[in-house]
């Protein structure tokens, strides 16, 4: 039974939520109730919702291309314009011969590679982070797979180097000065080296290409999410790291990805 008929009218949350801004006042509500345990709980949730939190956060968990990701607070929550890199990569992985050697670089919860990996039959998954709690977020949903905890390419066991087919990335490209314009729940609540690509936010994507090509297989794809208005400046480093580069885009889910192909000599 709904706790809603026990103590707490639908109507009385919807209001709240709606006040507080939330433009989804009804559904986010509906996935209150159905995550609460009990009324305390749902009240709980909702004053966390109303101060603000992240909905994911105060759930636990996100949806992302379809699968239900483990969310922890504090955790960069994977957004809806990244699946659209997750559809390139995972036509990719399909032409692959063989199991697919996936790395999720700068993986958060994990839910890039997860996705990834759930396209192909079988896939062989590595993912690496900086961030200690987005590694246990990562290892909760990527059961299997091989968690790494480090500051990019370091944890990564040598035996990985040149095997890696898919290597996809969602660094923080976001510029050091813009970060104040991002809204409250990114800003106040997801950790800052998830969102601050230093000062023209391409720090930590220059890195990520440009040790690339030590771990791609030949013929590997280095798939890279990034804004439209820094694609261009992407995809030079990307070739000057001795990769191909194309900029592919999606109107729909406003994104931007470079993906790179390291030349095979066979």
């Amino acid at each position: 039974m709904s706790v809603f008929s026990s103590s707490i009218p639908a109507s009385a949350i919807v209001a709240r939520l709606r006040a507080a801004g939330c433009v989804f006042a009804e559904d986010e509500a509906e996935l209150l109730v159905s995550a609460a345990p009990d009324p305390d709980a749902l009240a709980a949730m909702v004053e966390r919702r109303v101060a603000g939190e992240p909905l994911e956060h105060v759930l636990g968990w996100a949806r992302f291309c379809g699968l239900r990701v483990a969310v922890e607070p504090g955790v960069f929550v994977p957004r809806p314009r990244t699946e659209f890199l997750i559809q390139e990569a995972v036509a990719l992985a399909r032409a692959v011969a063989g199991t697919p050697v996936i790395l999720d670089m700068c993986c958060g919860t994990g839910a890039m590679g997860a996705a990834v990996a759930a396209g192909p039959a079988r896939a062989e998954l590595h993912a690496a982070d900086l961030d200690p709690v987005a590694v246990r977020c990562a290892r909760r949903n990527l059961t299997g797979a091989h968690v790494y905890e480090g500051d990019l390419y370091e944890p990564l066991p040598a035996t990985l180097r040149g095997r890696v087919d898919l290597l996809i990335a969602s660094p923080p490209y976001v510029p050091s000065e813009s970060v104040g314009l991002l809204p409250p729940e990114a800003r106040l609540h997801e950790p800052l080296l998830a969102l601050d690509g230093g000062t023209d936010g391409l720090d930590v994507v220059r890195r990520v290409i440009a040790g690339a090509s030590g771990w791609l297989a030949p013929g590997g794809h280095l798939l890279v999410e990034t804004s439209e208005r820094q694609a261009a400046e992407t995809a030079d480093a990307v070739r000057a790291a001795g990769l191909s580069a194309r900029v592919a885009t999606s109107d729909e889910l406003d994104a931007t990805a470079v993906i790179g192909a390291l030349p095979d000599p066979r």
